[in-house]
């Protein structure tokens, strides 16, 4: 069944309103008629079935009837990633959103090679891949921040697993595997590495464990992708620890 998120609450008998850009893909592309059901889900109300209304000219009013799931979140772990040319890091936030991340935070370090991205489109990316996924949520993609600004205001009680593709660190699985639950953030910089000065400043923050994804040098793509897998392969999806 086709899943679509929306932005307004979602209520048992509450007139629901698509965009236009829903109300076309559902009439127009899946040619999607009155009486017909599509799931919807805003990341606060859970997964509910709801009947197309009306499909007008004005767009598609949906009538919810019954919810499906109630809302659960995944684990809290956030992925930050310098940023590096639009089609990667959209790809990077396209498999976030896959893997589980709750949150995407784009940084600028000194050798980041782009400064500007358009997150709304990032967004939208994301809302397409938690709808593709059966994910009640959809990752929340923040504006690019200088690498020292996000440190400055950093939550101390937020672990950071620093991928450092330099020095001496342990491989992923063990810098992770048996840490107690606690909300997690994995770093990966650009493609030309973190500065030694950045490197030097990361490793000594108190919260931070550094890791190695392998030998070889990895794209940005690739280590965020095979970073959140490895995070998730020992740290599990935590499930359990739903919140509001």
């Amino acid at each position: 069944m086709i899943r679509l998120h929306v932005a307004p609450d979602i209520a048992q008998d509450v007139a629901l309103g698509l965009d236009h850009g829903q109300s076309h893909y559902l009439t127009s592309v899946m040619r999607r008629a009155v009486g017909d059901e599509v799931l919807v889900f805003n990341g606060r109300d859970g997964e509910w079935r709801a009947a197309i209304e009306v499909a007008g000219k004005r767009g598609v009013i949906l009538r919810p009837t019954a919810q499906e799931r109630v809302q659960a979140f995944g684990p809290d772990l956030d992925l930050v990633i310098a940023l590096v040319k639009r089609s990667r890091v959209e790809t990077i936030v396209e498999k976030a959103s896959e893997l589980g991340a709750r949150r995407v935070r784009l940084v600028i370090t000194e050798r980041t090679n782009a400064e500007r991205t358009r997150v709304d489109r990032l967004s939208a990316i994301a809302a397409e891949a938690a709808e593709q996924t059966g994910r009640l949520d959809v990752p929340e993609i923040f504006e690019p921040v200088k690498l020292a600004k996000l440190i400055e205001g950093w939550d101390a009680s937020r672990r950071l697993l620093f991928c450092d593709e330099a020095g001496d660190a342990k491989p992923v699985l063990a810098a992770v595997n048996g840490a107690p639950p606690a909300p997690w953030a994995i770093l990966i910089g650009p493609e030309g590495g973190f500065s030694p000065a950045e490197r030097d400043a990361l490793r000594n923050l108190p919260y931070a464990t550094p890791a190695t994804l392998g030998p070889r040098i990895l794209r940005a793509d690739t280590a965020a992708i095979s970073a959140l897998t490895l995070w998730q392969a020992a740290q599990g999806d935590w499930r359990s620890l739903e919140d509001s």
